[in-house]
């Protein structure tokens, strides 16, 4: 009978004890602010120049700045553009302002215009 009491006294201490692990969190953004929305006017625009436009496929190929919100540096790269609109206001050589976002796993031209 000792044995189940010493056992079950064990058990107790330890279900009881909290449970801490170290730097789990560590890391972590924990601000309360909330994330930029796609219409807030934290939702920026980064300077581009078209390179190339293929009507065809529906893409356009940008020399960007870095795309902090995809986490993504300035590089030279195609994107799908989000509709046909985007694709006939602009030709090669342009210089534009993009915002882009990742929609359904495909890198994508939410929102343009022209820069002035």
């Amino acid at each position: 009978m000792k044995k189940w009491i010493v056992a079950f006294a064990a058990f107790g201490a330890i279900a009881a004890a909290p449970a801490f692990a170290g730097d789990d969190m560590a890391g972590m953004n924990m601000s309360m602010k909330p994330a930029a929305s796609k219409d807030s006017p934290n939702a920026a625009l980064t300077d581009a120049e078209v390179r190339k436009v293929d009507p065809a496929s529906g893409m356009v190929t940008l020399k960007h700045g870095a795309l902090q919100n995809v986490g993504m540096p300035a590089m030279t790269m195609a994107f799908k553009a989000k509709d046909a609109a985007m694709i006939k206001q602009i030709h090669e050589g342009d210089k534009v302002k993009v915002r882009i976002e990742d929609v359904d796993g495909t890198m994508t031209i939410v929102k343009l215009e022209k820069a002035s």
